[in-house]
């Protein structure tokens, strides 16, 4: 879970990078929501593959190089898009990672990233209900497969699923995890600064029951999705509630990051924990460590405004380049996914 100050939460959301991109095919673009039968309309963020031409398109301080409402290239050969939904961190929102989401655009992939209800920049009220957040998940998957109106175009069979953060703990529990909350209260009475730990003190629960030993196990286990193929996650919050066998039922391909000076969640507590974690056979886990990055470089870089504003999120440690980062981890998150999720590969 990614620690904002209160003075980020109005600003979290809205990343001021101009992202442009120098592909053969523009980023198509649509802003949206899914539909929640028990709950609020979930906002969402879609980018595709479109033949249109791009725009320097404002929404707030964050300019992005895409296509608005441009028609989607649609399946080539035949072989419809695969489809990836995006889980972004504790108070974030669906523009959190919209690079990574270009990227998958531009490889030939349709992206829908959700700013979760409760747990976004304007609203941190349920901010402990980890739960919920995989249920909308799977709502923003219902939506893209029979409500948008691009959904002729995807291929139902190859869905993978990026999380950071809090949002890779929401993944984890999407394709199989099942965290065990009894062992949140001995972790926070040992390591009472981690930011797990503070939000839980402030908000007083964990789960959305109002202890930290709950939802039970029957519960948490049908969190999964099981239309989900393969998962990239980044700096998993409450990793070591996955120890020792809490991951033993994934299944499918994962693509793990670890920050090697993340100060919000150290070393070994978090990434390593659901490392090894992680079945190693059939597949082991592909797994990533990135040298001198602290965990707010899995966002998008900053630009000179939001740093103004938000410096805790913006700043890297001497001699880390985070533009450089993004274009080699956006270039191996393609790569996974395109190589995991191939036509025929995730039947």
């Amino acid at each position: 879970m990614k620690t904002l100050t209160s003075k980020l939460l109005a600003v979290v959301g809205i990343l001021a990078l101009a992202f442009t991109g120098t592909c053969a095919n523009a980023a198509g673009f649509q802003h949206g929501f899914a539909a929640d039968p028990d709950g609020q309309s979930l906002e969402i963020g879609i980018w595709y593959p479109s033949q249109a031409t791009a725009q320097p398109v404002t929404m707030g301080p964050t300019t992005m190089s895409v296509a608005v409402n441009g028609p989607v290239n649609g399946p080539v050969q035949g072989k419809a898009l695969p489809l990836v939904v995006m889980s972004h961190g504790n108070g974030g929102s669906f523009l959190g990672h919209y690079d990574t989401a270009i990227a998958l655009a531009d490889a030939g992939f349709v992206v829908a990233a959700v700013t979760h209800t409760g747990d976004n920049y304007k609203d941190q009220s349920r901010a402990t209900d980890v739960m919920d957040r995989p249920r909308q998940i799977s709502r923003v998957i219902d939506h893209m497969l029979s409500t948008w109106d691009g959904r002729g175009n995807i291929d139902a069979s190859r869905i993978g699923m990026f999380g950071f953060s809090s949002g890779a703990f929401t993944t984890l529990a999407s394709i199989g995890g099942i965290p065990d909350f009894s062992t949140i209260g001995p972790m926070c009475r040992q390591y009472p600064g981690d930011f797990a730990c503070q939000l839980i003190a402030k908000r007083g629960s964990v789960g959305g029951s109002g202890n930290v030993t709950a939802p039970a196990t029957s519960a948490v286990a049908r969190a999964a999705d099981p239309r989900i193929k393969a998962a990239v996650v980044a700096a998993p919050a409450l990793g070591f509630a996955f120890a020792p066998d809490g991951l033993k039922n994934v299944k499918v391909p994962v693509q793990l990051w670890r920050a090697e000076d993340d100060a919000v969640l150290p070393h070994p507590r978090y990434a390593e924990a659901v490392r090894l974690a992680l079945p190693q056979a059939p597949q082991a886990p592909e797994y990533h460590v990135v040298p001198n990055a602290g965990h707010y470089d899995f966002l998008v870089p900053c630009s000179s405004a939001l740093t103004s504003i938000a410096p805790t999120i913006c700043a890297s440690a001497t001699g880390f380049d985070r533009a450089a980062f993004h274009a080699s981890f956006n270039a191996a998150v393609v790569s996974f996914l395109s190589k995991t999720l191939k036509a025929g590969a995730a039947s």
